[in-house]
C-alpha cells in the first residue's frame, strides 16, 4: 500500500474541484494520458470516469468508479486499468490553518495480476507515482483563483 501526504496552499473546497472536475484526472494523475468521458453525475456514488492509460499503442481504455464522496472532504474510487487489475485510492482533504489542506492518498491494489506481484519495489514505484500525483494537483488547485 502507497500512503503519501502533501500540504497544499489552498482550502479543501479549492482542492476538492479539482478532484470533482474528472476531465482534469489525466492533468493530474500520473499514467492516465486521456480522458474519454466523464458521466454527468461525478463525482457521485457510482458515477464513473472514462480514461486512457500508458503510452500508444500499448494504451490501456478502463474506467474509475467513486466509491464514497463527501464534498471537500474525501474522495475513494475503484480504478480500473485491466487486464492488469484495479485499485482503490483513498483521497482524505484535511483543512489547516491558513487556508491550507493536507492531503492524504492511499492507494491499494484490489484485484488483477498487480495484486499478485505486489512487494516492496510496486508500493515504491506506486509511492513515487502519488508523490507526483500530488504535486501536480497542488499545482492545479494553488493556481486557480
Amino acid at each position: 500500500m502507497a500512503i503519501v501526504t502533501r500540504t497544499i496552499q489552498a482550502p479543501p473546497e479549492r482542492v476538492f474541484a479539482v478532484l470533482a472536475d474528472g476531465w482534469t484526472y489525466s492533468d493530474w494523475v500520473v499514467g492516465t494520458t486521456h480522458i474519454r468521458n466523464v458521466e454527468e453525475s461525478w463525482p457521485k456514488v457510482g458515477s464513473r470516469l472514462h480514461h486512457k492509460a500508458g503510452p500508444w499503442p500499448l494504451s490501456l481504455h478502463d474506467s474509475s468508479t467513486v466509491l464514497e464522496c463527501v464534498p471537500d472532504r474525501q474522495l475513494k474510487i475503484r480504478a480500473g486499468l485491466w487486464p492488469l487489475g484495479e485499485a482503490i485510492v483513498n483521497i482524505v482533504l484535511e483543512p489547516e490553518a491558513g487556508n491550507r489542506t493536507r492531503v492524504v492518498m492511499h492507494e491499494d491494489f484490489q484485484s488483477g495480476p498487480l495484486l499478485w506481484v505486489r512487494n516492496k519495489i510496486n508500493d515504491l514505484v506506486l509511492h513515487q507515482r502519488n508523490v507526483e500525483a500530488l504535486r501536480r494537483l497542488a499545482d492545479i488547485a494553488e493556481s486557480r483563483a
